[in-house]
Order: C-alpha cells, then structure tokens, then sequence
C-alpha cells in the first residue's frame, strides 16, 4: 500500500490544491505522499550528488531511519541535466521532510519551490497534518527525463512508486499495510526557473496516479 494514500477529506484537499495550481502546477505531493514519522534518529535524506553551485548554501534535510527516498537512474552524465535532476530530488524530499517534522511553512519547501508549486505544497503538507498521518518506509523515484529549454529554464517528467511505503498514524505510530484498490505509480510532470543563487526552482507540478508509462 502507498503511502500517500489520503483520507477522503484529506484527498478532497489535495485535489483541490491540484486544481487550483491549473494544469501543470500541482504538487509533487499531489500524489499521495504523507510523512511526518517524529523521530530524533535523522539520517541524512538520500539524493543523488549535485553539479550544482555549492554556493548556494542549499539547506541539509534528513529523514528519520525509517523514511528513504530512492532516486533511480538520476543521473545522465550531462552536467546541465544532472544539476537540475538534483534540485528536483530535493524538492522532493524537501516537501517530505516538510510533513515529517509537521511544518507546512518549511523554509526549505519554499527554498525549492516557488509560485503555485509552493502553494500546493504547503497545502498538501497540511492536509497530512490535519489528519495526524504520517509515512514509513520506502519511495521510489525513476525514469526521469530532462529538457533543459535554456540557461535558468527546465522541465523535468519523472515515475514514483509508493509500493513500499505506508502511512502511519502521527499520534499512536501505526502502521496501516492494509491493501489498496489504488495504483502506487504516480507520473509527475514539472516545470522549473533557475534562481539567481542557481537553484533549481519548482514552479509547477502536475501528478497522475495509475499512468501507465510509469507501472512496470
């Protein structure tokens, strides 16, 4: 069972936070994506290695031992196109650690996201807070495929599968592996700027549940 799989009224806002962002700007998080599991063991969030600018100052994010994120063939050998899959792994696990810590004002969200992909962000975020859940366990994320239209603007389609993560109940730390009737592959589709310290922006996000492009 995925682990983003919402309540119906959590998945109603999340929905809308989709709709309101347009076609193209929902969130990575409009998949289903809940975390939060409260835990002083933090190991340091898995992401591919940046050829981006170290002078960035990007912030740290770590994850506690039961969280990861997998990022599958993130790398191209190009520099341009491996910068700009490294800021997307981070936006991921930036919202991820947004949720896991219950803090739908990240900093680090809006350090990676921008416009109505933060927007949604933020609202996906409290819509896991509202329900007291949070994830464990394992996320997938491969078969990204990179445009790089010019200097400071990209576009980047990516596959997750949420088949070994569950949600957990934020209060009592339960952890729900009853089967889903819901595809765990969600397709996402996103837009990014480049910002003036070379960050890799998000901007806009789209997410489909059951694509086939991304189930195999």
């Amino acid at each position: 069972m995925k682990r983003r799989t919402l309540p119906t009224a959590a998945a109603l806002a999340a929905t809308a936070a989709l709709l309101l962002t347009a076609c193209g700007s929902g969130d990575d998080d409009g998949n289903d994506k809940i975390a939060g599991a409260d835990t002083n063991s933090a190991s340091t969030s898995p992401s591919p290695s940046t050829g981006s600018s170290a002078s960035a100052d990007r912030p740290e994010i770590t994850f506690p031992k039961d969280v990861e994120n997998k990022f599958e063939g993130w790398k191209t050998g190009d520099a341009a196109k491996d910068a700009v899959l490294a800021d997307v792994a981070q936006t991921v696990n930036a919202v991820d650690d947004a949720i896991l810590r219950g803090d739908a004002n990240s900093s680090t969200v809006a350090y990676y996201r921008q416009g109505k992909a933060l927007v949604s962000a933020q609202q996906w975020i409290q819509a896991w807070l509202d329900e007291d859940l949070t994830w464990t366990g394992v996320t997938r994320y491969f078969a990204p495929n990179v445009k790089v239209a010019d200097k400071d603007t990209a576009a980047v389609t990516y596959c997750a599968d949420e088949s070994k993560a569950y949600n957990k109940d934020r209060k009592t730390g339960k952890v729900d592996k009853s089967p889903s009737d819901e595809s765990p592959y969600v397709t996402y589709s996103t837009q990014l700027k480049k910002s003036a310290k070379g960050v890799w922006q998000t901007t806009e996000v789209l997410s489909k549940r059951g694509d086939s492009t991304c189930a195999s």
